[in-house]
């Protein structure tokens, strides 16, 4: 072999040691990547809280990778969580699961954390409905109107556009547990028989139909929870009903409990990701942070990303809380990119 032979043939070797060098570490990048799969429900407060923890598990852990499930419903979620499909369910709705129990003593699903220790569900009118509002010129339109069985009373008051017959009552999203509660609480008063009961499919939606109808005064009546931007920014009022029973609470014959949201895992995240486990442990906001959060996100139009940055950086001192130091303040650098 010549001189130039033997060059040519020692930097083609060099670049090829350079390119496999090259791939192997990105091979082996993506190999140490772990994958963590977390559910998305479709509802705002879950999708900020999922966003605050994808950053929190991606820039202040090293070999994470937080990704969303959305099977369809909170239900199918549910059971891709038991089967080990995916790992969490972060802001977890769960005294709306009928079989929590029993998956939890089967050791199917496991509690990790109290995500948001004050949270509440039910039928909400706006406050001027029953008390009036004098700034805006509104008379009390229902001022007798306390429990969600005093809706019998008053069909008339928030009609059904499309069926002059019957009042409306907006149930939840589609596929939600606590919409199939809601439509039972709806038949075992009776008022299917003078109300029509309107699925708008998803939570937009109805939060957009209650708003538009606050801005104009008029009366309405459905579903609602707490934390949501829509309580953080309107006044509305929860309608009254029986006192929580869990032995009847599923046949809609009480009032949804306020309960803790938690964060829950399957039975192998633990294994998973044990550095992980310990954050979503001391991972807790709160109705009122919340309810900020999100209606900074319907005031500015910012993504779900964008809020959940602006979350950080706005309380700032929860990352002490959650995090050991180095984490924390790797999380801190990268908000300040």
């Amino acid at each position: 072999m010549n001189v130039k032979k033997k060059k040519f043939f020692s930097f083609t070797m060099m670049i090829l040691l350079v390119v496999v060098s090259m791939l192997s570490g990105c091979s082996n990048k993506e190999a140490k990547n772990v994958k963590i799969v977390a559910t998305d429900n479709g509802w705002d407060s879950q999708k900020v809280h999922n966003e605050i923890a994808k950053i929190i598990v991606e820039h202040g852990y090293d070999g994470y990778d937080l990704e969303f499930s959305t099977a369809g419903s909170s239900t199918m979620n549910w059971q891709a969580i038991i089967k080990g499909e995916v790992d969490l369910d972060i802001e977890s709705w769960t005294n709306n699961v009928a079989s929590y129990p029993e998956d939890v003593a089967n050791g199917d699903i496991v509690d990790v954390g109290i995500l948001v220790s004050d949270s509440a569900q039910g039928i909400y009118v706006p406050r001027y409905v029953i008390e009036g509002d004098p700034e805006r010129g509104i008379e009390p339109m229902a001022p007798d109107l306390k429990t969600v069985e005093d809706l019998k009373k008053y069909p008339q008051l928030f009609p059904d556009d499309e069926d002059k017959a019957k009042g409306r009552i907006y149930g939840g999203t589609p596929g939600m547990m606590a919409d199939e509660v809601l439509y039972k609480k709806y038949e075992y008063y009776g008022l299917d028989e003078m109300y029509n009961y309107t699925r708008l499919g998803s939570e937009a939606t109805i939060f957009a139909s209650l708003a538009s109808a606050y801005n104009l005064g008029e009366p309405w009546v459905g579903y609602c929870y707490e934390p949501t931007w829509i309580s953080g920014k309107l006044n509305i009022v929860r309608l009254e009903d029986a006192p929580y029973d869990p032995d009847i609470f599923f046949e809609g014959k009480c009032e949804f409990p306020k309960q803790e949201l938690k964060i829950v895992s399957s039975n192998k995240f633990a294994d998973k990701a044990p550095d992980l486990l310990e954050f979503f442990k001391k991972y807790q906001t709160g109705s009122d942070l919340i309810s900020g959060a999100l209606a900074y996100l319907d005031d500015t139009h910012a993504s779900y990303e964008e809020t959940a940055k602006w979350f950080l950086k706005e309380n700032d001192y929860l990352l002490d809380e959650w995090l050991p130091k180095e984490n924390a303040e790797k999380v801190r650098a990268y908000l300040n990119e």
